[in-house]
C-alpha cells in the first residue's frame, strides 16, 4: 500500500492522550485550554495509538478528529516523510471522540476502500445505521469477555470487555501483544469496582498480573470528583486518578509501567508544574505523552 513503511520490528506508538474533546477544547477558556492555545506542546489530541506489525500491517486504535496529525506523527516515528495509511482500524466503542475521524477515510478525504475495521457487532451495527462503513471491510467479533480481534506472525490484538455507559454499543479495552512487550490500552471505563468484578478480580494488580502486561495506558479522565463545577459527574463516570492511586499506591518492582491518559481538559495533570503531576511522578507512575513509541 502506498505510504506503508518498511519496519524492522513491530512497534506501538501513542498518538493521542486527551479525552474526546482534546485540549484545547472548543469554546473553553479554562487555564489549561488557554495555555494550550499559546503553547502548542501543551495541546493534547484525543486518545489513539498506532500498531505496526513489521510485516506491512498498520493497525490504528481509534479514529479521532485529529486523524491527519496523528497519521503523520505515526509516520514520523517510523522515520517516514509521509503519514501512515492504516490497513486496519480497531475501535473500543462509539463515543464521539473515538469515531469522529471515521469520515476522513471516505471519498471526501482519503478515499480508501476495504480498510479492515475490527470492532464488536454492536459497534458495527451503530456505525452501519450512520452509513459510516463504506470505506471499510468490517471484521466483527462476538461479545465474549475476552476475544481475539487480530493475529499476525508477531503481533496479536485482543479485546477485553469493560463497562462504560453502553447506551449505544458495548466498550472494550485492547490488549496488544508482541515478542517483547504486552500493552493494555484502556481509555474508558466506568469504575474499577465494576471492571474488576466483570473479570472476577478485586484489585488492579492481580488483574494486570493475570494479563501479563508490561505496560498499561489507563483511563485518567478526571483527577477527582470535584473537577466539573456545576455538573453532575455521575453523568460521565470514569475512575478518578485519586481513586486509582488509592488502589495502587506507589509503584512496586514487579508492576507494569503505567501511563495515565484520556485526560479531560480540566485535569490538573495537564499542567507539568502542578502538585498533582509531582505526586504521580513521585509514586513512580507516568502521564502519557504523544509520540511515545515502544518496540513490541
Amino acid at each position: 500500500m502506498e505510504g506503508s513503511p518498511q519496519i524492522r520490528s513491530p512497534s506501538f506508538t501513542i498518538l493521542g492522550t486527551g479525552q474526546d474533546g482534546g485540549i484545547p477544547q472548543a469554546g473553553c477558556s479554562c487555564p489549561n485550554c488557554i495555555a494550550a492555545h499559546s503553547e502548542k506542546q501543551l495541546a493534547r489530541y484525543p486518545v489513539a495509538a498506532g500498531v505496526s506489525t513489521g510485516h506491512g500491517e498498520h493497525i490504528l486504535l481509534e479514529a479521532s478528529r485529529a486523524l491527519p496529525h496523528q497519521l503523520m506523527i505515526w509516520g514520523d516515528k517510523q522515520e517516514l516523510e509521509c503519514p501512515i495509511i492504516p490497513t486496519h482500524l480497531a475501535l473500543t466503542h462509539v463515543h464521539l471522540g473515538h469515531i469522529e475521524g471515521i469520515g476522513q477515510f471516505g471519498k471526501e478525504a482519503m478515499g480508501v476502500k476495504n480498510v479492515k475495521l475490527i470492532a464488536s457487532d454492536k459497534v458495527l451495527y451503530f456505525l452501519s445505521k450512520r452509513g459510516a462503513l463504506t470505506p471499510f471491510k468490517p471484521l466483527p467479533f462476538d461479545n465474549k469477555i475476552h476475544t481475539t480481534g487480530f493475529t499476525s506472525e508477531l503481533v496479536d490484538i485482543e479485546f477485553i470487555r469493560v463497562p462504560h455507559r453502553d447506551e449505544n454499543s458495548d466498550t472494550h479495552a485492547i490488549l496488544v501483544s508482541g515478542p517483547k512487550n504486552r500493552i493494555l490500552f484502556l481509555p474508558d471505563h466506568d469504575d474499577w469496582k465494576d471492571t474488576l468484578a466483570l473479570h472476577n478480580f478485586d484489585n488492579i494488580r492481580d488483574w494486570f498480573r493475570t494479563l501479563e502486561i508490561s505496560h498499561a495506558f489507563i483511563d485518567a479522565t478526571f483527577w477527582d470528583t470535584n473537577e466539573l463545577q456545576g455538573r453532575n459527574m455521575s453523568d460521565v463516570p470514569h475512575p478518578t486518578v485519586t481513586e486509582t492511586l488509592e488502589m495502587l499506591g506507589e509503584r512496586k518492582d514487579d508492576d507494569p509501567e503505567i501511563h495515565l491518559f484520556h485526560l479531560n481538559h480540566t485535569n490538573p495533570l495537564n499542567n507539568p508544574s502542578s502538585n498533582q503531576r509531582a505526586t504521580i511522578e513521585q509514586m513512580g507512575w507516568n502521564v502519557a505523552e504523544r509520540g511515545w513509541t515502544i518496540e513490541l
